[in-house]
């Protein structure tokens, strides 16, 4: 079976996606995105797939995979998990640029050409990383640039790095997204704000629409409503941290909601409070931080 397309979401005013979540959870499955991604194992212990490769992890895992390198992680639990694994997720365009502006930063770049196989590292930077990764999730503004060197840092100190995949295994992006499902994954990440139909993603896929709600539900988790309610909820959350000024009317249109009382009552239910009060906090917690 060919991998998801995961669509990952950078906010507006930052470099690099942070995430951490527990298990079972919808993104664990066989997918690839374009970003690079550095993923540690902090709860449960099971088997992973990288590429063609397939190994067993133990809290401490700790792994960077390149752009579009299919990737899994499934433990070994009879039970709900709250924080399993830990992640950051940046662009090759990011990556790229901190390399120009920063030439000590070329340390990582033979780690970044060997993360197209994928690779494993020592228990000991898994240690030293640990409580960075901790402490980046919580972490804004020039703290979270900081923290994020201080991995690279200790990242580039790794003396025997493994690499996972074979030397002749190259991930095909283009064969991935000749599958139906994630051409219409790709349109829905392309075509956010716009108004689109499930008949017209079904056509996207090459499948009816009964098929299509099906298969959608199987790769996401969720319904298309929810997956696409989620991602333009989360849009909004972006511009509200991102751009004190923007009314939270005008977020509602720009992010593919026609109605405001609408967007407010699932801005309600997606994150338990109104955009009002979302905005008013994020506020406060970029003032303390300032202020640490």
């Amino acid at each position: 079976m060919g991998p998801d397309l995961e669509v990952i979401q950078i906010r507006p005013g930052e470099s690099f996606a942070v995430k951490w979540h527990g298990y079972p959870y919808h993104t664990v499955r066989w997918h690839f995105h374009p970003e690079y991604e550095l993923h540690q194992i902090v709860a449960t212990k099971g088997r992973y797939f990288v590429g063609d490769f397939i190994g067993e992890f133990e809290v401490g895992n700790l792994v960077l995979t390149g752009p579009n390198l299919p990737h899994n992680w499934i433990s070994e639990v009879p039970e709900t998990v709250p924080l399993r694994c830990r992640l950051i997720q940046f662009s090759e365009e990011f990556i790229g640029g901190a390399i120009t502006t920063f030439p000590e930063l070329g340390a990582v770049s033979p780690l970044l050409d060997l993360s197209r196989r994928g690779v494993l590292f020592s228990t000991s930077v898994s240690r030293q990383v640990m409580p960075l990764l901790a402490e980046i999730t919580h972490a804004y503004g020039v703290h979270r640039i900081s923290l994020f060197m201080s991995i690279m840092e200790a990242l580039s100190r790794e003396t025997s790095p493994r690499v996972l995949a074979s030397e002749n295994y190259l991930p095909d992006p283009s064969g991935y997204m000749s599958a139906g499902m994630n051409q219409a994954l790709a349109y829905i990440r392309e075509n956010l704000t716009q108004q689109f139909n499930e008949g017209d993603l079904a056509a996207i896929a090459g499948q009816t629409p009964s098929a299509f709600s099906r298969s959608f539900r199987k790769h996401t988790g969720m319904s298309l409503l929810q997956y696409i309610k989620r991602l333009r909820i989360n849009l909004a959350c972006q511009i509200l941290m991102s751009d004190e000024q923007a009314q939270i009317s005008d977020i509602c249109f720009e992010v593919g909601f026609n109605n405001l009382s609408n967007f407010n009552r699932q801005f309600l239910a997606e994150k338990g409070m109104p955009p009002s009060q979302f905005r008013r906090l994020v506020a406060d917690n970029f003032a303390a931080a300032r202020a640490a």
